[in-house]
Protein backbone atom coordinates (compact mmCIF):
# COMPACT_ATOMS: atom_id res chain seq x y z
CA UNK A 1 0.00 0.00 0.00
CA UNK A 2 1.46 3.46 -0.22
CA UNK A 3 -0.73 6.85 0.06
CA UNK A 4 0.06 10.56 -1.67
CA UNK A 5 1.77 13.12 0.04
CA UNK A 6 0.37 16.86 0.01
CA UNK A 7 2.76 18.70 -1.77
CA UNK A 8 1.36 21.91 -1.29
CA UNK A 9 1.93 21.37 2.74
CA UNK A 10 4.83 19.33 2.61
CA UNK A 11 7.92 21.31 4.62
CA UNK A 12 10.20 20.01 1.48
CA UNK A 13 8.20 21.04 -1.71
CA UNK A 14 11.28 23.41 -2.11
CA UNK A 15 13.30 20.70 -1.86
CA UNK A 16 11.92 18.37 -3.79
CA UNK A 17 11.66 20.65 -6.71
CA UNK A 18 14.63 22.17 -6.12
CA UNK A 19 16.83 18.64 -6.27
CA UNK A 20 14.18 17.09 -8.74
CA UNK A 21 15.48 19.13 -11.62
CA UNK A 22 19.12 17.79 -11.06
CA UNK A 23 20.39 15.79 -13.78
CA UNK A 24 21.83 13.87 -11.06
CA UNK A 25 19.41 13.79 -7.72
CA UNK A 26 21.31 11.67 -5.62
CA UNK A 27 23.68 12.07 -3.16
CA UNK A 28 25.59 9.49 -1.44
CA UNK A 29 27.00 8.31 2.04
CA UNK A 30 29.63 5.66 3.27
CA UNK A 31 30.10 4.64 7.02
CA UNK A 32 31.36 1.68 8.72
CA UNK A 33 28.59 -0.18 10.65
CA UNK A 34 30.03 -2.81 13.40
CA UNK A 35 28.17 -5.83 12.47
CA UNK A 36 30.14 -8.18 15.34
CA UNK A 37 27.14 -9.26 16.95
CA UNK A 38 24.93 -10.37 13.93
CA UNK A 39 27.94 -12.37 12.87
CA UNK A 40 28.28 -13.90 15.76
CA UNK A 41 24.54 -14.81 16.18
CA UNK A 42 24.55 -15.70 12.45
CA UNK A 43 27.75 -18.00 13.04
CA UNK A 44 26.46 -19.46 16.69
CA UNK A 45 22.94 -20.60 14.86
CA UNK A 46 24.52 -21.79 11.47
CA UNK A 47 22.68 -19.20 9.51
CA UNK A 48 23.29 -16.58 6.81
CA UNK A 49 25.40 -13.68 7.69
CA UNK A 50 24.11 -12.22 4.11
CA UNK A 51 20.48 -12.88 5.50
CA UNK A 52 21.30 -11.26 8.87
CA UNK A 53 22.82 -7.87 7.55
CA UNK A 54 20.22 -7.91 4.69
CA UNK A 55 17.06 -8.03 7.15
CA UNK A 56 18.92 -5.53 9.16
CA UNK A 57 19.08 -2.98 6.37
CA UNK A 58 15.56 -3.57 5.42
CA UNK A 59 14.32 -3.11 9.30
CA UNK A 60 16.10 -0.04 8.71
CA UNK A 61 14.45 1.60 5.86
CA UNK A 62 11.33 0.84 6.59
CA UNK A 63 12.05 2.65 10.37
CA UNK A 64 12.82 5.98 8.30
CA UNK A 65 9.38 7.12 6.37
CA UNK A 66 12.05 9.59 4.33
CA UNK A 67 13.63 6.26 2.64
CA UNK A 68 10.17 4.93 1.49
CA UNK A 69 9.06 8.05 -0.57
CA UNK A 70 8.99 7.24 -4.24
CA UNK A 71 8.05 10.03 -7.11
CA UNK A 72 5.85 8.81 -9.42
CA UNK A 73 4.66 10.81 -12.73
CA UNK A 74 6.07 13.67 -10.74
CA UNK A 75 4.15 13.10 -7.25
CA UNK A 76 5.52 11.75 -4.11
CA UNK A 77 3.78 8.62 -3.04
CA UNK A 78 4.85 7.05 0.64
CA UNK A 79 5.27 3.29 0.71
CA UNK A 80 3.79 1.68 4.00
CA UNK A 81 6.52 -1.48 3.31
CA UNK A 82 9.85 -1.34 1.28
CA UNK A 83 11.64 -4.77 0.45
CA UNK A 84 14.78 -5.45 -1.49
CA UNK A 85 15.57 -5.97 -4.91
CA UNK A 86 18.96 -7.39 -4.50
CA UNK A 87 21.98 -8.42 -7.03
CA UNK A 88 22.31 -11.98 -6.34
CA UNK A 89 25.45 -13.95 -7.87
CA UNK A 90 25.64 -17.65 -9.80
CA UNK A 91 28.68 -19.79 -9.69
CA UNK A 92 29.19 -18.74 -13.18
CA UNK A 93 30.35 -15.45 -11.24
CA UNK A 94 26.94 -13.49 -13.59
CA UNK A 95 24.37 -11.70 -11.67
CA UNK A 96 20.49 -10.79 -11.74
CA UNK A 97 18.08 -9.17 -10.30
CA UNK A 98 16.02 -10.48 -7.48
CA UNK A 99 13.11 -9.91 -5.57
CA UNK A 100 12.59 -10.49 -2.06
CA UNK A 101 9.54 -9.54 0.33
CA UNK A 102 10.09 -7.96 3.59
CA UNK A 103 9.06 -9.81 6.44
CA UNK A 104 9.59 -8.25 9.79
CA UNK A 105 9.99 -12.04 11.43
CA UNK A 106 13.43 -13.14 10.30
CA UNK A 107 12.42 -16.69 9.23
CA UNK A 108 9.61 -15.78 7.15
CA UNK A 109 12.34 -13.07 5.38
CA UNK A 110 15.12 -16.46 5.00
CA UNK A 111 12.38 -17.95 3.47
CA UNK A 112 11.63 -15.83 0.70
CA UNK A 113 15.43 -15.08 0.42
CA UNK A 114 16.39 -18.67 0.02
CA UNK A 115 14.09 -19.08 -2.31
CA UNK A 116 14.97 -16.58 -4.55
CA UNK A 117 18.70 -17.29 -4.39
CA UNK A 118 17.73 -20.77 -5.89
CA UNK A 119 15.45 -19.31 -8.98
CA UNK A 120 18.32 -16.79 -9.81
CA UNK A 121 20.89 -19.77 -9.44
CA UNK A 122 18.52 -21.70 -12.32
CA UNK A 123 18.36 -18.88 -14.58
CA UNK A 124 20.30 -16.85 -16.92
CA UNK A 125 20.17 -13.22 -17.66
CA UNK A 126 19.81 -10.06 -15.66
CA UNK A 127 15.91 -11.72 -15.28
CA UNK A 128 14.52 -7.91 -16.24
CA UNK A 129 10.95 -9.05 -15.29
CA UNK A 130 8.34 -6.99 -14.16
CA UNK A 131 9.54 -7.12 -10.19
CA UNK A 132 12.80 -5.46 -11.37
CA UNK A 133 10.67 -2.67 -12.25
CA UNK A 134 9.14 -2.10 -8.75
CA UNK A 135 9.23 1.16 -6.86
CA UNK A 136 8.53 -0.28 -3.05
CA UNK A 137 12.63 -1.70 -3.16
CA UNK A 138 15.74 -0.96 -2.26
CA UNK A 139 18.28 -1.84 -4.82
CA UNK A 140 20.58 -3.72 -2.97
CA UNK A 141 24.30 -5.35 -3.42
CA UNK A 142 26.96 -6.82 -1.79
CA UNK A 143 30.37 -6.48 -2.69
CA UNK A 144 32.25 -8.72 -0.55
CA UNK A 145 35.40 -8.59 -2.26
CA UNK A 146 36.25 -4.93 -1.55
CA UNK A 147 36.35 -2.95 1.89
CA UNK A 148 35.30 0.33 -0.27
CA UNK A 149 35.62 3.56 1.13
CA UNK A 150 33.36 5.51 -1.64
CA UNK A 151 31.12 3.72 -4.65
CA UNK A 152 29.43 5.02 -7.56
CA UNK A 153 26.50 3.87 -9.53
CA UNK A 154 25.96 3.20 -13.59
CA UNK A 155 22.63 5.42 -13.81
CA UNK A 156 20.91 6.04 -16.82
CA UNK A 157 19.79 9.74 -16.29
CA UNK A 158 16.89 9.63 -18.82
CA UNK A 159 14.92 7.58 -16.51
CA UNK A 160 13.64 8.55 -13.53
CA UNK A 161 14.96 7.24 -10.45
CA UNK A 162 14.13 7.85 -7.08
CA UNK A 163 14.83 4.42 -5.47
CA UNK A 164 18.00 4.20 -2.66
CA UNK A 165 20.48 2.23 -3.37
CA UNK A 166 22.29 0.62 -1.02
CA UNK A 167 25.68 -1.70 -0.43
CA UNK A 168 27.96 -3.14 1.93
CA UNK A 169 31.52 -4.29 1.17
CA UNK A 170 33.74 -6.77 2.57
CA UNK A 171 34.19 -6.84 6.37
CA UNK A 172 37.36 -5.60 8.60
CA UNK A 173 38.60 -6.25 12.04
CA UNK A 174 39.18 -3.43 14.35
CA UNK A 175 40.63 -4.58 17.62
CA UNK A 176 37.80 -6.75 18.79
CA UNK A 177 34.77 -5.21 16.19
CA UNK A 178 33.88 -6.40 12.79
CA UNK A 179 33.08 -3.00 10.76
CA UNK A 180 31.06 -3.53 7.31
CA UNK A 181 31.24 -0.32 5.27
CA UNK A 182 28.04 0.56 3.89
CA UNK A 183 27.07 3.03 1.03
CA UNK A 184 23.88 4.59 0.77
CA UNK A 185 22.72 6.59 -2.11
CA UNK A 186 19.50 8.47 -2.22
CA UNK A 187 17.31 11.15 -4.10
CA UNK A 188 17.95 14.52 -2.39
CA UNK A 189 14.73 15.67 -2.89
CA UNK A 190 13.13 12.91 -0.92
CA UNK A 191 16.07 12.59 1.45
CA UNK A 192 18.77 14.54 3.50
CA UNK A 193 21.74 13.80 5.19
CA UNK A 194 19.83 13.78 8.19
CA UNK A 195 17.73 11.16 7.26
CA UNK A 196 20.78 8.70 6.41
CA UNK A 197 21.96 9.20 10.08
CA UNK A 198 18.60 7.98 10.99
CA UNK A 199 19.01 5.32 8.37
CA UNK A 200 22.91 3.92 10.06
CA UNK A 201 21.30 4.64 13.97
CA UNK A 202 18.48 2.32 12.61
CA UNK A 203 20.96 0.31 10.96
CA UNK A 204 23.15 -0.53 14.00
CA UNK A 205 20.01 -0.93 16.54
CA UNK A 206 19.41 -3.80 14.25
CA UNK A 207 22.77 -5.45 13.86
CA UNK A 208 22.89 -5.36 17.79
CA UNK A 209 19.49 -7.00 18.22
CA UNK A 210 20.41 -9.60 16.05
Amino acid sequence: MRHLLDLTAWNRREHFAFFSAFEEPFFGVVADVDASQAYIHAKAAGESFFQRYLHAVLRAVNAVEALRYRIEDGQVYCYDAIHASPTLTRDDNTFAFGFVPYAPDFAEFGRGLRAEIEEVRQSTGLRLNDNAARLDVIHFSAIPWVSFTGLTHARAFRHPDSVPKISVGRTRREGARLLMPVAVNAHHGLADGYHVGLFFEELQRALDEA
